[in-house]
């Protein structure tokens, strides 16, 4: 039997139950388990990690292929910092290897990659590569790859609290004018639209401080496999889940020849 006929058949006929009017246009994913999933087969957490880059392409490829516009991924945490040094020495060395042999095809792609976070921790070369990959790509329009680096969720909010404070106090602006859209135009994420999905795998139920102002009304879809284990068949199936949902934002589809009635009791 072709193993690789079998998967090919398999996303087809997934692929077949997809609605192509209502794909995400943004998919933000958590990319957990690697060491897990190294550790249970009694290998270096090293081997999960790079298989994690593998996958992290293949789904690249197959949100593009869909017809999703962005993709943003949680590759480096501010609490990220606190795992041993060897593990985080090679996690830095990775990106900046990985970064180096990939860009070139992913500007080929017309992909653009932008990089989230605070960048300041981290050793020149890595920074100097980070830089290049952004210029080579920012006129590419296709689809937008947001790679999320020394990144927190509270601590955005906390940077852009911080920024319009200091706009209020110079006369900038006014704490009248304090709003939403005021709030998105100093995000990092400004200028993109917030994630429609949002892809956790190894099972764990929670956001991890990723993108907190901007999941406000995702669709979460968790999986319990773990990322060096995801491929294009599980990212279709979040995606028919998500299909699935009633995105209501906090509201409710009217509902024919029902009124509301008060159902307090009357004194």
């Amino acid at each position: 039997m072709n193993l690789e006929k079998v998967i090919n058949d398999k996303n087809t006929n997934l692929l077949k139950r997809i609605d192509k009017q209502k794909v995400p246009e943004h998919v933000a994913i958590i990319m957990d388990g690697n060491g897990r999933w190294a550790t249970k087969k009694g290998l270096p957490r090293s081997f999960g990690h790079n298989k994690g880059v593998n996958v992290l392409k293949e789904i690249l490829k197959a949100s593009k292929k869909l017809g999703c516009k962005v993709l943003t991924v949680y590759a480096f945490s501010t609490e990220n910092w606190t795992r041993p040094t060897k593990e985080v020495d090679f996690l830095i060395n990775l990106f900046n290897e990985v970064l180096r042999n990939e860009i070139k095809e992913i500007h080929q792609e017309s992909i653009r990659i932008k990089f989230i976070g605070d960048l300041t921790p981290f050793p020149e070369n890595l920074k100097n590569t980070i830089y290049s990959s952004e210029s080579l790509t920012k006129n590419n329009k296709n689809f937008l790859l947001n790679v999320c680096v020394n990144y927190g969720g509270r601590q955005e909010i906390v940077k852009v609290a911080k920024e319009l404070a200091l706009k209020s106090s110079s006369g900038e602006i006014k704490p009248s004018e304090v709003n939403e859209e005021l709030f998105n135009s100093e995000l990092l994420t400004r200028g993109i639209k917030d994630p429609e999905l949002l892809i956790r795998t190894s099972g764990e139920k929670r956001i991890s401080n990723f993108l907190l102002w901007q999941l406000a009304y995702s669709e979460i879809y968790i999986s319990e496999v773990l990322w060096p284990d995801f491929n294009e068949h599980e990212f279709l199936k979040a995606v028919i889940d998500y299909q699935s949902r009633n995105r209501r934002f906090g509201g409710i589809e009217s509902l024919p020849n029902e009124s509301f009635k008060d159902s307090r009791c009357s004194s």
